[in-house]
């Protein structure tokens, strides 16, 4: 059934923000017809309500006061991506306005959520809106972020010719934007190490502070949680022995495929599509992406 815009915004995009455990009564945390001024001279003859303004259908904002993230709303029967240049507009109004850093950038008409960071990849469909603590991190992360060429690569965790071309190739891949990074390495190489050297040289970078390492057996994932336990000692890990429950408080996560799938389909999903900010599978051959795919594409992230 086609809904309009008011219908939209009640009936599916309110549900999406409070699943992301966002209270749309409270206007320290959403904003609804966010009053964007983009004329002052306008406003200052108040030619009609409206001149020199501009509504934001939600603003979601930080613990500091200031705007994280625009969402622009269109009714269901139309494509999302109209709401396309209009939040790219608000948002950038928005800077000129409080002179603070961009907000992010959504778009939707409920069925289909669109995420665009601004002047750094391309908008891409996500499965859900992020939490505040996620939007927090991103920006953070955006603040943060070095540039890749000249991090330092641990050679105590990778230190092989071959293991530090393949770090390097990452770096520009990600420096360059790519989000889909394939790895392939023989067995005996030492993917892990590898691998772990990425995550420190992102971490230490700005570019990643929360990490999800998959598997497709109990094994491998007790393995590989040793090897970022002796390599990342700092670093806190998910599970530790014998936790059953999953804790969002660390920064490397460590999980079979289907302990993953099992808490992306849980009702009670704690994660966030916005959640991880890369994703490392320790296989991808067909039998696993075609079972899997699902945790891949629920996740918005960067996947090596």
């Amino acid at each position: 059934m086609a809904h309009n815009e008011t219908q939209t915004r009640k009936q599916i995009i309110d549900h999406h923000l409070r699943n992301a455990g966002w209270n749309l009564s409270d206007p320290t945390q959403v904003i609804l017809e966010y009053d964007i001024i983009v004329d002052e001279l306008k406003v200052a003859e108040g030619a009609t309500p409206y001149a020199g303004h501009q509504y934001s259908d939600y603003v979601l904002m930080g613990r500091d006061g200031k705007p994280l993230a625009v969402i622009e709303a269109k009714k269901t029967s139309v494509d999302a991506a109209i709401g396309r240049e209009q939040s790219k507009q608000y948002c950038e109004n928005i800077v000129k306005q409080h002179k603070g850093e961009l907000p992010f950038c959504f778009y939707t008409n409920g069925h289909e959520i669109y995420f665009w960071d601004l002047g750094l990849y391309p908008p891409r469909k996500v499965y859900g809106f992020p939490s505040r603590s996620d939007l927090e991190r991103m920006l953070y992360l955006r603040k943060a972020r070095k540039p890749l060429a000249g991090e330092l690569i641990n050679t105590n965790i990778a230190g092989r010719d071959f293991q530090i071309q393949a770090i390097r190739a990452v770096m520009e891949a990600i420096e360059k934007k790519k989000r889909r990074l394939l790895l392939v390495m023989a067995t005996g190489t030492g993917k892990t190490r590898t691998c772990i050297a990425i995550v420190d040289a992102l971490m230490r970078a700005g570019w990643a502070e929360r990490v999800l390492f998959l598997v497709d057996r109990v094994a491998l994932r007790d393995q590989a949680l040793g090897a970022f336990k002796e390599h990342l000692p700092n670093e806190p890990t998910w599970p530790k022995e014998g936790e059953k429950e999953f804790s969002t408080d660390r920064r490397v996560y460590v999980s079979t495929y289907p302990t993953m799938l099992n808490v992306v389909r849980d009702e009670k999903n704690p994660l966030s599509p916005h959640f991880f900010d890369l994703i490392v599978t320790d296989e991808s051959h067909r039998s696993i992406y075609n079972t899997y795919r699902e945790v891949l594409d629920y996740f918005n992230t960067v996947t090596l």
